[in-house]
């Protein structure tokens, strides 16, 4: 059975363009935590703001973008998206004339709320596209170009802000950034794309909850989702001061381990993507569950031992690589195979919400780190991987074998 029919190549191209697209802007928020410790001298709680108002976006929109998408369309969703994305990238440029954190992290906010739109209606959009038992590896090959992103929002938060930190070198990235993206937007506006409307009928939303709070694998997927997102945000967030710290250096020679983390991530995708055609997805989460666990309790107890620490740093970035789409995927394929499909697009909103991990354990990170120190901070990643690892295996139990 193929994975992506021909039809669909086209639309599956422009989607999943998309999802590099709100990896630049994931990564490129990452970088900012290290920067505005520099720039205003702020305490890792402070800095870990910035991932609150990210991530809390990430949350807010998510619902409302299903909605709006549910009665307009998928195409109406990627516009409104990129409209929101440029528009808080933008706003960069006058937050460094008012030398204001709150303005900053209100443009940010913004940014956020535009990524969220692009990824509730790019997530489902690719879903679709094909038969329900390669959704899931259909999702994992889309999704293997959002760490793309991510390497290139690294390079540009390294020779842009990093190299000569200043507000001007923040503000002046985002602001050229959006106006990238305006031009995006024309192109996808007059692209030819499949609408992908409902079909007229209409759904109680308080109806489709219901359903899918009943779902347990797709309940349980979601609080998987959260725990896994607050571990991923937590873990890259504080990269680049861990190395810092532990291999005595500077903000940009730092960020170089954090762009090979990221392509490791990148990699390990594409990977663990291949595998997906002969081991279910369920097993490779577990697989991944359990070593990522592994290697964060690693960092927390090899302070000061150098490389080995930073070797291990890097491999979680490696281990935890498929899972959002592999969580994502194996709830939603659950909601599409069942007897309301319709409660798909609320379905994914839910998931996209459950982002909201990285808005609230990533500052209980960080007030752990002000706390105790910065290795022992990687307790909280450690915790949520178990979480995944025990939604992985009972994904299995329920007798998940996607292919």
């Amino acid at each position: 059975m193929k994975t992506i029919e021909r039809k669909n190549l086209l639309p599956f191209v422009l989607v999943t363009s998309l999802f590099l697209l709100w990896g630049l802007a994931n990564n490129m928020t990452d970088t900012l935590l290290a920067a505005f410790k520099r720039i205003m001298d702020m305490s890792d709680t402070q800095t870990s703001l910035i991932q609150f108002a990210f991530y809390g976006s990430y949350f807010c929109f998510a619902l409302p973008a299903a909605l709006f998408i549910r009665k307009k369309s998928y195409k109406a969703g990627v516009i409104l998206g990129l409209l929101l994305y440029a528009l808080g990238a933008i706003l960069f440029y006058p937050a460094a004339k008012t030398e204001s954190y709150l303005f900053y992290l209100i443009a940010i906010y913004i940014m956020a709320g535009g990524c969220s739109v692009l990824e509730t209606t790019a997530n489902p959009y690719i879903l679709s596209m094909g038969s329900p038992e390669t959704a899931t590896r259909r999702l994992n090959i889309a999704q293997s170009f959002n760490p793309i992103g991510s390497i290139l929002g690294i390079l540009m938060s390294k020779y842009f802000i990093l190299d000569n930190i200043s507000l001007y070198s923040v503000s002046g990235t985002y602001a050229t950034l959006g106006l990238m993206l305006l031009a995006i937007l024309v192109v996808m506006l007059f692209a030819r794309m499949p609408l992908g409307r409902d079909d007229g009928r209409m759904y109680s939303v308080r109806a489709s909850f219901r359903r899918l709070f009943a779902n347990r694998l797709y309940r349980r997927g979601v609080v998987a989702q959260f725990f896994y997102v607050g571990a991923q945000i937590g873990v890259w967030s504080f990269t680049i001061r861990i190395v810092m710290q532990e291999l005595n250096t500077l903000e940009s020679e730092a960020s170089t381990i954090y762009l090979v983390s990221i392509i490791g991530f990148c990699l390990s995708r594409f990977i663990y993507t291949w595998l997906m055609k002969w081991v279910a997805p369920a097993r490779l989460l577990a697989f991944g569950g359990i070593l990522s666990t592994l290697m964060a309790l690693t960092v927390v107890f090899t302070a000061g031992t150098g490389w080995l620490m930073v070797i291990a740093l890097i491999l979680i970035s490696v281990f935890m690589s498929l899972m959002f789409p592999t969580i994502y995927g194996i709830a939603m394929e659950n909601v599409a195979l069942s007897e309301h499909p319709e409660d798909s697009k609320i379905g994914a909103s839910a998931l996209i919400m459950a982002i909201l991990g990285g808005a609230l354990l990533t500052p209980l990170q960080g007030m752990l780190s002000d706390a105790t120190d910065i290795h022992t901070s990687y307790v909280v990643p450690a915790v949520c991987f178990v979480v995944v690892t025990a939604y992985a295996f009972y994904a299995r139990r329920q007798g998940d074998t996607l292919r």
